[in-house]
């Protein structure tokens, strides 16, 4: 889960998919970064933190970090939450770039259409609980595609 500075969209969207894993009994790894660095070590925004908090999760001891090209060589998918981030994944990761690997968010609840994830920050609480909204659709779309598939 990448998105610009790791703490508004990714770390909401790494606590949902996470919450939402451990309720199925899955053993996925989810981890999330962010493509510009400037929060790095950083807690999510409280206000991702409130929203989250209000879904019964908890995303308060994650800390921003950088996206590495080397998050290709751990995961399975890396899903930016915007075309920018996308187009910086692609730029950061150099030859390691997998647009096999690298789904955008929204791809999984409106597959084709190219839709960003809306960033946030700095907006209202109403904001953030849309996004929230959408992530989860989205992870729901996003599990259902990649435990049937593995599947008989």
């Amino acid at each position: 889960m990448v998105c610009l500075g790791n703490i508004c969209r990714s770390p909401l969207a790494e606590g949902i998919l996470l919450d939402k894993c451990k309720k199925l009994g899955l053993q996925w790894q989810v981890e999330s970064a962010g493509t510009n660095g400037y929060h790095n070590g950083e807690p999510p925004y409280y206000m991702s933190q409130r929203v989250a908090k209000l879904n019964g999760i908890d995303i308060s001891a994650q800390r921003s970090r950088p996206f590495h090209s080397s998050d290709y060589d751990q995961f399975d998918l890396i899903i930016p939450m915007a075309n920018d981030v996308y187009r910086d994944i692609k730029y950061l990761s150099g030859q390691k770039f997998d647009g096999k690997k690298t789904v955008l968010m929204l791809e999984y609840l409106f597959p084709g259409s190219d839709m960003d994830v809306p960033d946030p920050w700095s907006k209202s609480e109403a904001a953030f609980h849309e996004v929230f909204d959408l992530i989860a659709q989205a992870c729901d779309k996003l599990i259902e595609k990649h435990t049937s598939a593995k599947q008989p």
